[in-house]
C-alpha cells in the first residue's frame, strides 16, 4: 500500500536589508503560532531570534552567510531534520514553516531547492513569497541586483516604513514594485502593522518559474562585522555615536543592528539603523539567559577601513 506523503506548508519571508522582515514576521507569528522557523543572518551572530524571543516554536538558525551563496547547501539538511522530527510525532508539533532570509541573499537558490530537489518537492509546499519593501530605499534597486529578484519573485509586497517616507519617496518605490512584480498582491504597512490573514493567505500558485539554464548568481559585495560589548553603555551617549557613523559612512554602513544593555534600564534592547537612518529603540523582555554583553553587527558594502576602530574608540572615550 502506498503511504501518502502530506507535504509541510513552506512561506517565504525576503526582503533587503532593514525594509522590516523581522516586523513582519513577529506579526505573523502571532497569526500562526504553530510554525516552525528558519532564519538566515548574514552575520556571524544570530540576532532576529531574539527579536523573536517571546514566540515558543522552533528555530533553526543558518549564520555566517546567506542561503544563495556561502550557506545555500545548509538550508536542505535543516528541511531534512524538520521534516523527520515532524513524522515521528502522533501530535505533529508544527503546521507550516516559515523560512527568513538574510537581507542580501537573493531567494532563487532556496526556490529552486523547493522546487527541484525531488525528495524536498514531496514533503513541502511552497505557499508563497512575501518580500518587504522600505519605501525610505528607493535606491536600492539600482545599487543591489539582489533587491531586484527579491522583489521580481514576490507573490505579495509589503511596502513598509511609508510613515518615513516623503509622497514622492512612495510613488517611487510604488511604480518601481508595479515595475518588476506586477502580479504581486500589494499591501500598505500602516506604522509597521499589517493585517495577518492577509500574509497568510496565497490566493493563487506561486508565481516562480524554474531557473535551470539561469547564468550563476554572482558573489555579492557584502561584509559582516561582528562585535561584542562587555560593558553597559549610556543610551543617549549610543544613540548619538549610531547617528554619527550612520552619517559618516552612509554609502557604506548599509545595515546596522545590535542588542545592547544600558545604565538606564535592566532590559536589553535593540538597536537598528539602515540606509542612513537610525530607527527607534525595541525594548526586549527579560531573560533568564541574558548575559549583559552587548552585540553588534555591521554590513557594509566593501570593506571599510577603520569603522570598527571609529566605533570602538568613541565607546570607549
Amino acid at each position: 500500500m502506498l503511504k501518502i506523503i502530506q507535504p509541510i506548508p513552506v512561506i517565504i519571508i525576503s526582503g533587503f536589508l532593514g525594509s522590516g522582515k523581522t516586523t513582519l514576521l513577529n506579526q505573523l507569528l502571532y497569526h500562526l503560532p504553530r510554525s516552525a522557523l528558519i532564519i538566515n543572518e548574514f552575520g556571524t551572530t544570530a540576532l532576529d531570534q531574539q527579536l523573536i524571543r517571546e514566540h515558543q516554536i522552533p528555530v533553526s538558525t543558518l549564520v555566517g552567510g546567506c542561503l544563495c551563496c556561502q550557506v545555500r547547501d545548509a538550508l536542505a539538511p535543516v528541511l531534512r531534520n524538520l521534516r523527520m522530527a515532524w513524522e515521528k510525532k502522533a501530535d505533529k508539533p508544527f503546521d507550516r514553516i516559515l523560512i527568513e532570509t538574510s537581507g542580501v541573499a537573493n531567494p532563487e537558490p532556496i526556490l529552486e531547492s523547493l522546487f527541484n530537489q525531488r525528495w524536498l518537492k514531496e514533503r513541502y509546499s511552497l505557499q508563497g513569497m512575501i518580500t518587504t519593501v522600505s519605501a525610505t530605499h528607493q535606491d536600492i534597486f539600482n545599487r543591489f541586483p539582489e533587491s531586484v529578484a527579491q522583489l521580481a519573485w514576490a507573490d505579495t509586497v509589503v511596502l513598509t516604513h511609508t510613515d518615513r517616507a516623503s509622497a514622492s519617496q512612495i510613488k517611487t518605490v510604488q511604480q518601481t514594485i508595479q515595475q518588476l512584480a506586477p502580479s504581486a498582491l500589494k499591501i500598505n504597512a500602516i506604522r509597521g502593522a499589517v493585517l495577518p490573514s492577509l500574509l497568510a493567505t496565497f490566493n493563487k500558485p506561486p508565481h516562480y518559474a524554474s531557473q535551470a539554464h539561469a547564468e550563476p548568481i554572482p558573489e555579492h559585495p557584502f561584509h559582516s562585522i561582528s562585535l561584542q560589548l562587555e560593558r553597559v553603555v549610556d543610551y543617549q551617549r549610543f544613540q548619538t555615536i549610531l547617528i554619527h557613523l550612520m552619517t559618516r559612512y552612509a554609502q557604506q554602513l548599509v545595515r546596522l543592528k545590535g542588542i545592547i544593555y544600558s545604565h538606564q534600564q535592566a532590559a536589553p534592547f535593540i538597536v537598528q539603523a539602515a540606509n542612513g537612518v537610525v530607527y527607534p529603540t525595541i525594548t526586549l523582555q527579560t531573560k533568564a539567559s541574558d548575559d549583559g554583553i552587548g552585540r553588534l553587527v555591521l554590513i557594509t558594502e566593501g570593506r571599510v577601513d577603520g569603522l570598527v576602530e571609529e566605533l570602538m574608540a568613541q565607546l570607549r572615550g
